[in-house]
């Protein structure tokens, strides 16, 4: 293993990067290649993290651990596993991109957007490191602050409506959230997530927490019908806000449901799961009908989203190994084509200062290079044979019809539809008919526009052709979760069944009439 904290390191760079940019006075230029090395070398930091991570091993590893606050058993505590390692890597991996895209498009307070780039990577690689839930919640709450900055400074005409709105969403699930902390550590005694994830709670008390932790991670995914914040976030935000929300922040929700649901409530997961498959489903068929009807091509993206994000959580509760593998690899693939998809648009942005579907007709004519590769991202979007989203996708689908036929079929509408919005997206952007037959004069791709887009152009090939190496990451962490959780819940199957008003009705929360 590596002989310093890599993870430690990974989420304190990039914050002493941002400290020395808040203090030096440099000009525009500077703070844009200063920032890209800072990108880079937080890349390179990041190697053995892919070198050293031991393939098979379903346990936490690069683990560090020093004690914070010892009498609430309070402890500066990081770790990844196959889950986590992966989405710490894509956290990483984006701050270059992030950077590279925004060269032209952000103009104005150009020191303060990179500082909150800079932050973002941290909180977003120690959000998914983290292995104490205090340490968690800090950097949970910390993104939220470089990313509303991101929206209400340098996003679009109705940027304030929009960034309170995202603001005041994630601030009411992060209150249900900490209440949930509050009383795991009430009743386990410690902040520490791999022993809670050890530990036996009532049925009653997992119920209340539960309810609390989902709502709080059904808000951030966002699942139907808490995602009217994302659309409006989206459009209003720049590119590297849109990448950063759709290919990041999104897969806090999941990874929550995965990290903390399913190991600390698994009575209460398996009870609410009906629910949770109903609004998976409805969170897939409804993103897919209103992206159909998109103009804005931005908007159609956002809410696709919506569709693609509940593929996720319908992987996540049908509670086999298929169904987990599928959510966390398409978490994966959903934040490199997605991500990739926004950075195309803002590049169309830039030259026709619109995102309406009819000001891009007839594409493929005078941007070839520019509509081959969208052509290649909206074709993995929907899930085509050969490219990573069908991986990931396809696995959800044998989960379900695994779990219950019916379930399988009422998923594969979304995949339908899917296809329907981004064929119908992709077809009129290359081959419709203009509104000017003239030449708009818009020039093709640039280097800096091939700089950041192969990278994950070759991912989307790399992935859809040999998902090996992610599978062999991902699937050791998943089969164990899977395999604990059901062992944990198989007294559920003998036990009377119980309605949900009568358990609420028997539990009070922690310390309520103390």
């Amino acid at each position: 293993m590596v002989d310093y904290p890599v993870l430690s390191v990974l989420i304190f760079f990039p914050l002493a990067a941002a400290l020395v940019l808040m203090v030096l006075p440099l000009p525009e230029l500077t703070i844009r290649r200063y920032t890209l090395l800072a990108g880079f070398v937080e890349c390179l930091l990041a190697l053995p993290l892919i070198r050293d991570f031991k393939l098979g091993d379903a346990g936490f590893q690069f683990i560090e651990k020093a004690v914070w606050v010892p009498q609430w058993d309070l402890a500066y505590s990081l770790a990844v596993d196959g889950i986590s390692l992966l989405m710490v890597i894509l956290s990483v991996a984006l701050l270059p991109l992030c950077v590279l895209c925004s060269w032209t498009y952000v103009g104005k307070r150009l020191k303060e957007f990179h500082i909150c780039l800079l932050l973002m990577t941290t909180a977003c690689v120690g959000v998914f490191s983290a292995m104490d839930l205090v340490l968690f919640y800090i950097f949970w709450e910390a993104m939220l602050i470089p990313m509303y900055l991101l929206i209400a400074v340098w996003g679009g005409p109705e940027r304030r409506y929009a960034s309170i709105k995202f603001f005041l969403y994630t601030l009411a699930g992060s209150t249900l959230l900490l209440a949930a902390i509050v009383g795991l550590f009430h009743q386990g005694g410690t902040f520490s997530i791999p022993a809670l994830m050890q530990m036996d709670f009532p049925m009653g008390f997992q119920t209340w927490v539960f309810l609390f932790m989902a709502l709080a991670f059904a808000i951030k995914v966002p699942m139907f019908p808490f995602h009217t914040w994302l659309p409006a976030a989206h459009v209003q935000a720049p590119s590297a806000g849109s990448v950063l929300l759709a290919s990041v922040l999104l897969k806090m929700g999941t990874y929550g449901f995965l990290r903390f649901c399913l190991p600390m409530c698994p009575d209460a997961s398996m009870y609410f799961a009906p629910m949770m498959i109903a609004l998976s489903l409805a969170s897939i068929i409804y993103g897919g009908l209103v992206a159909l009807g998109q103009t804005d091509i931005k908007k159609l993206i956002a809410y696709s989203s919506v569709a693609h994000m509940g593929f996720v959580t319908l992987g996540i509760f049908i509670f086999n190994p298929r169904g987990a593998e599928g959510a966390v690899m398409v978490m994966l693939n959903h934040g490199i084509v997605t991500g990739a998809l926004f950075m195309m648009i803002g590049a169309i942005y830039e030259r026709s200062h619109s995102r309406e579907l009819g000001d891009h007709l007839g594409m493929g004519k005078y941007l070839p290079a520019y509509m081959g590769l969208f052509g290649l991202f909206a074709v993995s979007s929907f899930g085509f044979p050969g490219l990573n989203s069908f991986v990931g996708e396809a696995l959800v689908l044998i989960g379900a019809f695994q779990a219950k036929t019916s379930i399988g079929l009422l998923a594969i509408p979304g995949a339908m539809l899917a296809a329907a919005y981004m064929l119908r997206l992709g077809l009129k952007m290359a081959w419709g008919r203009p509104s000017s037959p003239k030449d708009k004069g818009w020039h093709d791709l640039n280097a800096r526009e091939w700089a950041y887009l192969m990278p994950l152009a070759i991912l989307v090939v790399y992935i859809g052709l040999a998902p090996g190496l992610v599978m062999k990451v991902i699937s050791p962490s998943t089969g164990k979760m899977i395999d604990d959780f059901h062992s944990r819940t198989a007294h559920v199957a003998d036990a009377p069944e119980q309605t949900v008003p009568t358990v609420l009705a028997s539990t009070a929360l922690p310390g309520a009439g103390q």
